[in-house]
C-alpha cells in the first residue's frame, strides 16, 4: 500500500501541485482561482483524446442497445448462445464493450490527484513539495478575483456546480439513445435531479476550490458533448 501511495504521490500530485504554483507565479494577475482554472484546462485538454475515445465507445454503444436487448431476449435461457451473438455483434460492429472503461480508469487517479491538490489547499507548509527549480513561493493567498475565499465553502460556487451538473447530466442523458424500458427512463429522470442536488449539498461543507475545479470541470465536459454531437 505505501508503494501506491508513494508513486500517487511522486507521479501525480507532486507535479500537479508544482505546475499549479509555476502557473500562479508566471500568469498575471497571480490569482489562484485563476490558476485553478488553467489548471484544470489544461489537464482536460491533455485527457482529450482519452475522454474522447470513452464518449465514443459509449454513443456506439448506446446505438446498439435495441440490437443487444434483441439477443438478450431470443437467447433468454440459454447463457452460451447469448455470449456468443454478442460477440458476433460486437466483432461486426468493431466494438469493444470494455474501450470505454479504460480511458476512465486513466483519468480517475489523475482526478483524485486534482481534487487532492485543490482539496489541500496552498498552505505554508504544502510548499515543502515544490521542486527545486519552481519558484519558492512561501505563501499564496487563497482568493478568487480578490473577493472569493476557496479555502472555505462558497454557496455562491456550490450552487454554480450544482446548475451546470444538471445540464451537464441532462445533455448526457440526450447524448445517448433513450431507453425502452419504462424503469430506465424514470431512473434516467431521478439521476437528472439527484446528482446536481448530491454535488450541491458535498460542495457545500468544503473548500471553495474544490468547487472552482468542479465547474469549469463540468462547463469542459459540457464542451466535449457539443463538439461530438456535431
Amino acid at each position: 500500500m505505501e508503494i501506491f501511495t508513494f508513486l500517487f504521490y511522486t507521479i501525480l500530485y507532486k507535479p500537479l501541485f508544482n505546475l499549479l504554483i509555476i502557473i500562479y507565479y508566471f500568469l498575471p494577475p497571480h490569482d489562484l482561482g485563476i490558476s485553478i482554472i488553467a489548471l484544470t484546462l489544461i489537464v482536460k485538454i491533455i485527457l482529450y483524446p482519452v475522454t474522447l475515445k470513452s464518449l465514443i465507445s459509449q454513443k456506439k454503444m448506446s446505438e446498439l442497445q435495441p440490437k443487444i436487448r434483441e439477443i438478450q431476449k431470443k437467447y433468454k435461457d440459454q447463457k452460451e448462445k447469448q455470449a456468443k451473438a454478442l460477440m458476433e455483434l460486437y466483432k461486426k460492429e468493431k466494438i469493444n464493450p470494455f474501450s470505454g472503461c479504460l480511458p476512465l480508469l486513466i483519468q480517475l487517479p489523475i482526478l483524485i490527484a486534482l481534487l487532492k491538490v485543490f482539496w489541500g489547499g496552498i498552505s505554508p507548509q504544502s510548499m515543502i513539495n515544490l521542486y527545486s527549480f519552481v519558484p519558492q513561493i512561501k505563501e499564496i493567498p487563497p482568493l478568487f478575483l480578490g473577493l472569493l475565499d476557496l479555502s472555505k465553502p462558497s454557496i455562491f460556487l456550490a450552487l454554480i456546480a450544482g446548475i451546470s451538473q444538471y445540464f451537464q447530466t441532462r445533455q448526457t442523458s440526450q447524448f445517448s439513445l433513450e431507453k425502452e424500458k419504462e424503469i430506465s427512463q424514470v431512473f434516467q429522470k431521478q439521476m437528472l435531479y439527484f446528482f446536481p442536488f448530491f454535488t450541491f449539498l458535498i460542495l457545500l461543507k468544503i473548500p471553495a476550490a474544490v468547487a472552482l475545479y468542479w465547474i469549469t470541470s463540468t462547463f469542459f465536459t459540457i464542451f466535449q458533448y457539443y463538439l461530438l454531437s456535431k
